[in-house]
């Protein structure tokens, strides 16, 4: 209901009423509720090829994977009780200044960040040896 009068048959309203506003359903949607972030396919791929072989090295058991709105986490775990031995990020807020993707340890300190997912998985490259004192 409007407070302006009905129309006759063949009349028209004016197209710059306030009350003639389209408003796409998909694009309104969109701003309310955002897509979550996601890793694509070739993303997936590099990261599962890494967490095969660490399974296979006996030192990563489960994972995990979480779409939020502003980013997207694959968590990997000793095992699936604990708190995760590694999170890989990606972060497109971050992808013009340091880079949309980075490895960060169980304490929360970021071990490599980059612009490439490729070159941030090379950190599970390095043999990483216990030193005893």
């Amino acid at each position: 209901m409007t407070d302006q009068p009905d129309l006759r048959h063949g009349d028209h309203r004016s197209a710059d009423s306030s009350s003639s506003v389209v408003v796409d359903l998909k694009e309104y949607k969109q701003k309310k509720n955002p897509l979550p972030v996601t890793f694509h396919r070739r993303e997936l791929d590099a990261i599962l090829w890494i967490y095969g072989r660490m399974v296979g090295e006996g030192e990563w058991k489960d994972y995990a994977i979480d779409h939020m709105k502003d980013k997207a986490v694959f968590s990997v775990f000793k095992r699936s009780g604990e708190m995760p031995l590694f999170t890989i990020e990606k972060d497109p807020k971050l992808a013009n200044k340091q880079g949309a993707y980075s490895v960060v340890n169980t304490n929360g300190m970021i071990l490599k960040r980059g612009h490439e997912l490729q070159q941030v998985l090379k950190v599970f490259d390095k043999v990483l040896k216990l030193v005893d004192k």
